[in-house]
């Protein structure tokens, strides 16, 4: 993680949002805040953290599938193992 926990907790994050991307959240609600009236004003952040959010959902189920695929191996080899003996 870019931002320490001290730094979510007086930007005040949301709990839920206090992931891998939470440095770009931190600077997309400074934005709104400092823009306040104008929400379009902050389009080049938000798409920042749209794009980190996607890319950190696809390295988890990457990393879900490649997890899955690996048991089901060992599995497959275990029982053609046992079938052997």
């Amino acid at each position: 993680m870019v931002a320490s926990a001290a730094q979510l907790a007086q930007g005040r994050v949301p709990l839920e949002q206090r992931d891998f991307c939470g440095h770009h959240l931190l600077r997309l609600l400074r934005c709104h805040r400092d823009n306040f009236p104008v929400p379009w004003g902050c389009h080049g952040l938000r798409h920042q953290w749209d794009s980190c959010q996607h890319e950190d959902y696809v390295m988890r189920m990457k990393e879900f599938e490649r997890e899955r695929r690996l048991k089901q191996r060992q599995q497959r080899l275990q029982r053609r193992h046992g079938d052997s003996e």
